[in-house]
């Protein structure tokens, strides 16, 4: 077996990376060449990358998509971009993967191994911690966060009768205002305006939230808009807005990946938000997933109210350190 490092632009391993990713059962559109490719063209200066191919570079095992600064090797990508992290292998062989990723960590230079943000269901969390106690590290695994989701049914119907009482009854109510309001429709972007809908989705999302004003600064626009072309341009992006009377009153961007449909960020106008334009936004892209035939519709991370008023459970995430 080898260990090889690979550096950017990614292109040596593009291929055997996306067929790795699909096979996955932790399947993520975070775990993509093309969403590693976006975050490293913004944030990858001062980093050093560690793109480490495990096992023999012709058909690899997987790949472990690293980087290193200041004594800590991480995953590429922080949490405030990225919503997963983890190792891309394929689904025949999990144990041999992590016996000889953990091989080709220990060989790397560090002091602190730091992974973020996986999924409590990841083989990493079965396997990779006992690897790491074997080699003689002290090793902890915490949690982290929640990432909230939902298994969808065959039928809108299906999805309403799986709501509490409660919420079915408010969903219902709220989209019945909102007809009310002068009539909706849900629109989905097309590759020609992209740009164009991105920057509207971006002027929402800072209307709409202080915080998100704050996180949107210029590399982080300027990220949102490389990722976005990224995303498209391999089929994975949904941009979604929902028009009332005629006017743009909330968007949102998603990613269908593998069955699943992840909502990465959102916004909406206030002049809208007496008719809930940012809930209803998220319900109609769930009605949407469920006519496209999806298997799962993810809220990502962060716990916030409106998920679980959609039918939302969480799922968990947990933080591997190790020190050397």
């Amino acid at each position: 077996m080898t260990c090889s490092a690979v550096s950017p632009p990614f292109a040596a391993v593009e291929r055997v990376w996306a067929a790795l990713a699909r096979e996955q059962a932790e399947a993520s559109a975070f775990l993509t060449p093309q969403w590693h490719a976006a975050w490293w063209e913004r944030f990858g200066g001062g980093l050093d990358l560690r793109l480490l191919v495990v096992g023999d570079e012709a058909s690899p095992l997987g790949i472990a998509p690293m980087c290193y600064a200041d004594g800590t090797l991480s995953f590429v990508g922080g949490t405030d971009l990225v919503d997963y992290h983890d190792f891309v292998f394929g689904a025949s062989d999990p144990a041999r993967f992590f016996a000889e990723a953990a091989r080709c960590i220990d060989a790397e230079e560090w002091r602190t191994l730091e992974l973020t943000s996986i999924r409590e269901t990841s083989p990493t969390l079965a396997l990779l911690p006992d690897l790491l106690h074997e080699r003689g590290y002290h090793v902890s695994v915490e949690r982290e966060d929640t990432a909230p989701g939902l298994a969808l049914p065959s039928s809108w119907d299906d999805y309403l009768a799986g709501l509490t009482k409660k919420d079915r009854h408010e969903l219902r109510r709220k989209l019945r205002r909102l007809e009310r309001a002068g009539g909706y429709r849900l629109a989905l972007s097309e590759p020609r305006d992209l740009a164009a809908d991105m920057g509207a989705l971006i002027d929402l999302m800072r209307e709409s939230h202080e915080e998100k004003r704050g996180f949107m600064e210029p590399e982080r626009e300027a990220f949102f808009r490389t990722m976005a072309l990224e995303m498209s341009e391999a089929g994975m992006l949904r941009l979604f807005s929902l028009e009332v009377d005629g006017e743009t009153a909330s968007a949102a961007v998603c990613f269908d990946f593998m069955g699943r449909r992840l909502l990465y960020n959102s916004g909406y106008r206030m002049a809208m938000r007496e008719y809930s334009a940012g809930l209803l936004l998220k319900a109609l892209t769930i009605h949407h997933a469920i006519d496209e035939g999806l298997a799962y519709y993810d809220f990502l991370r962060g716990d916030e109210a409106y998920k679980y008023d959609l039918g939302a459970a969480d799922v968990l995430l947990y933080r591997v350190r190790a020190e050397r």
